[in-house]
């Protein structure tokens, strides 16, 4: 008898000898492995026909074992597998199952072999994901460096002092109305102090910690800091950090922390980046909006988004059979290519493949921001090591405690589950829970873009000192002046510019900012003024400012040919009445 266990398994077979070296990495030496033609005369016990039928594992207590069982039974001198042959043992129906499908895989080897090469290739390799790890980590910090470093710049004129919802006045009130129960709601830094140069200060500080975790220094130190520094701007930032970028890179980041400890934090961020992709296309048609469900969205897309860039202007001159073409692969990629982030290794690859593909068409045709690139680098975690061999990445190991880990993946599989079920349900029970945590956006719900505007109404603000002759304020990525063209600006995110789009969409009182962004214009706030790109009124604020609504919609390319415009604009109307400093009630 065998000193340790034997495994023995028909040397002629392809498909064997791919899974045997497999079983023999995950084994690492507890179990011994020999072709059946070379030690089959040893064990005179076991007929030479069975050979040809299934593996055999010879234990050193003389039993054999075959089949599914001999699998299973192998299986459990690997790490964190001996769950299988319990259930084999104590699950009712499993031995038979397994049984039977292990004799069809035997009988049909062939083909399994086939699969198995279209499916892992010419081996089956113990996946590790240190490289991708490493590379995740220094895209992460230098997306968290672009967004406190872009965040920082208009910082002070969103919610300053001076600025359009001054931080000091919310936390006021947050603390009025709520007391104690404020701090969980809105769990800050900025309790502390929250002046301008505290806000910059935390801006300035988030970026360069940033700089430190892209350079490999004080890993952990530094994602537990980011995710409290960003978060703490998130819960203050108000209507101006509301964005679902922001929650994923906070619900990124918290995943981040726990890199390193096992392959279940790999697990959830594939958890994360197919909640991000179905969630997407689940709640276009959830919406039953015609534009996605007649493939008609992308005639609008390309110019009703919220800051497209010059090439959404040559998207948009496609074939109306392209466009529709187009709608379809995009609710195809975000339905159905998520379920290959759990398939095995090249169907990943692929899935990757389109996600990427899709990341980047929306990323050159539109502005969102750092949500392309952090999407993008969610997909490094489809990848492995060996995939991405070819880096020769520098690796800096990064450790957590298992047992944190495990606590944290409860609690996000938890709560993302609860969070999955209601876009789908409607439960109070549920809804009570989520909203315990969502402060701390540890766990969000994604999906842009649910129903189709088909339409792009753009506010034009004016002042004027007599109230007869107006002069309009020019933003700097919004569109304005028909002859100025669509902008790059992404990673950077100009949120005036982005809440701008929203306003537009509905009444002013839906937005309660915009009256106070009016009022900062009539008392000339500096800081305000940093956040437009042209002010009218250089020297001194205007008596009076108001709003207009226009329609606006790209050329073709014969109108810009004649006209050199890049969009045709309409006017429709007053969107925000004319108002002075007297008429109002003042922000202090």
């Amino acid at each position: 008898m065998p000193d340790k266990p034997l495994m023995i398994f028909d040397g002629n077979c392809g498909f064997c000898k791919i899974w045997i070296r497999y079983w023999y990495q995950l084994t690492a030496g507890r179990i011994d492995y020999a072709p059946s033609q070379e030690v089959g005369e040893r064990f005179p016990q076991i007929p030479p026909k069975d050979f040809s039928q299934s593996v055999q594992l010879v234990l050193p207590s003389g039993e054999t074992l075959r089949g599914a069982k001999a699998v299973f039974k192998t299986l459990t001198y690997a790490p964190g597998l001996s769950w299988l042959l319990w259930l084999y043992q104590h699950l009712p129906g499993f031995a038979a199952v397994t049984e039977a499908s292990y004799r069809a895989i035997a009988t049909h080897r062939s083909l399994f072999y086939q699969v198995t090469r279209f499916t892992f290739g010419r081996t089956v390799s113990t996946l590790c994901y240190g490289s991708v790890e490493w590379l995740f980590l220094r895209v992460l910090a230098a997306i968290y460096c672009i967004a406190f470093a872009s965040f920082g710049v208009q910082a002070t004129g969103l919610i300053g002092e001076r600025g359009i919802l001054p931080l000091g006045r919310y936390l006021q009130a947050i603390s009025q109305n709520f007391g104690m129960q404020g701090y969980w709601m809105m769990p800050s830094v900025f309790w502390i102090a929250h002046g301008d140069v505290f806000l910059r200060l935390v801006c300035i500080i988030g970026a360069a910690i940033s700089a430190v975790l892209l350079f490999g220094y004080f890993e952990r130190t530094c994602l537990i800091c980011l995710f409290v520094l960003y978060l703490s701007l998130c819960s203050a930032g108000q209507d101006f950090m509301s964005f679902q970028w922001d929650m994923l890179l906070l619900e990124s980041g918290f995943l981040a922390i726990f890199l390193g400890s096992s392959k279940l934090v790999v697990f959830l961020f594939r958890w994360l980046l197919f909640r991000l992709t179905f969630l997407s296309g689940a709640v276009k048609l959830l919406s039953h909006d015609r534009a996605w469900s007649g493939l008609s969205a992308l005639r609008f897309h390309y110019w009703t988004q919220p800051l497209p860039t010059p090439i959404a202007w040559y998207m948009n001159q496609l074939p109306p059979a392209l466009q529709r073409f187009s709608t379809a692969a995009v609710l195809c990629i975000e339905l159905a290519i998520p379920f290959l982030i759990f398939a095995p290794r090249r169907w990943r690859f692929f899935g990757a493949a389109a996600m990427l593909f899709l990341q980047v068409l929306i990323f050159l045709t539109g502005n969102y921001t750092f949500f392309n690139l952090l999407t993008m680098a969610l997909c490094l975690f489809l990848f492995d090591d060996g995939a991405l061999s070819k880096l020769r990445l520098r690796l800096r190991a990064v450790r957590c405690p298992p047992i944190f880990t495990r606590g944290a993946a409860v609690l996000i599989l938890f709560l993302s589950a609860l969070e999955l079920w209601g876009v789908f349900s409607d439960s109070t029970a549920m809804n009570s829970v989520l909203r315990l945590t969502a402060p701390f956006g540890i766990v969000n719900t994604y999906g842009l873009f649910a129903v189709m505007t088909t339409a792009r109404p753009e506010i034009i603000v004016q002042g004027s000192n007599d109230g007869i002759n107006w002069l309009d304020y020019e933003f700097k990525y919004k569109p304005g002046d028909p002859r100025t063209p669509p902008h790059w600006v992404a990673p950077h995110q100009p949120r005036l510019d982005w809440q701008m789009w929203f306003a537009a969409l509905s009444s002013f009182r839906n937005a309660p900012w915009f009256e106070n962004f009016m009022v900062r214009l009539l008392q000339g706030s500096p800081e305000v003024l940093e956040l437009v790109g042209k002010n009218p009124f250089p020297g001194a604020a205007p008596k009076y400012v108001r709003a207009l609504l226009f329609n606006y919609q790209f050329t073709d390319f014969a109108s810009r040919r004649k006209t050199g415009a890049w969009w045709v604009h309409t006017p429709r109307g007053l969107y925000f009445p004319q108002i002075s400093l007297e008429d109002i009630r003042t922000i202090p």
